[in-house]
């Protein structure tokens, strides 16, 4: 499990433990979701979340747009004595969600996996042991990925509930979603794929 300090939990939030499988039928796991123009958390504001997990029991995800500031893959790795440093590869670090702060997450393609890795869809995994941050440390590891600290959690019917409410969107992901685009281009992104306009949606919120 990879830690940099000691976590905090929100409760009725789901975890990674809690699901064996990030894909369950009539569920969104593996989607990403997009925050409404009118989300009132501040915490989610024009976030983008890919949705790791969903199911009866809650769900979780991983905020993609916004980076972690203050700590470097370099450090981190320092932190947590693994080696090599300097890396001889490094990936992007970000503010997963609000859930367990000091518990880092690693969102990946799944041409790399191990028995600790969640199976979020046919080509995407979420790894929460150092195991692959030595591999990419080292060279190897998952052609694609980013590494969060936290995540967000949503209890049973939570997440439902938020989007019978217009909370969200969603929206099928790809990697150029997912590892490419940087900070507040990505939620302008995501809504394209959706061909929705920002603009009316801002129009349009606080309306039944």
């Amino acid at each position: 499990m990879v830690r940099r300090a000691r976590p905090r939990s929100e409760s009725g939030a789901a975890s990674l433990r809690d699901h064996r499988a990030g894909y369950q039928e009539g569920y969104l796991g593996g989607q990403v979701l997009i925050a409404m123009p009118s989300m009132q958390d501040p915490r989610f504001a024009r976030s983008v979340i890919c949705l790791c997990a969903h199911s009866p029991d809650g769900a979780m995800g991983i905020v993609l747009n916004k980076p972690l500031e203050g700590l470097s893959f370099d450090e981190l790795l320092k932190q947590l004595g693994l080696e090599p440093v300097p890396p001889q590869r490094r990936i992007r670090l970000f503010q997963g969600g609000p859930v367990e702060g000091g518990r880092g997450f690693v969102l990946h393609t799944l041409d790399w996996s191990s028995d600790q890795s969640l199976h979020v869809t046919e080509d995407l995994a979420l790894t929460a042991s150092v195991d692959i941050l030595t591999a990419i440390a080292g060279g190897g590891g998952p052609r694609q990925g980013l590494l969060a600290l936290g995540y967000a959690g949503w209890g049973p019917g939570q997440l439902e509930e938020e989007i019978q409410a217009n909370a969200w969107l969603s929206v099928p992901p790809d990697e150029e979603l997912l590892f490419g685009t940087e900070g507040d281009r990505k939620w302008f992104q995501a809504l394209a794929k959706l061909k929705v306009d920002p603009l009316l949606l801002s129009g349009a919120a606080g309306h039944a």
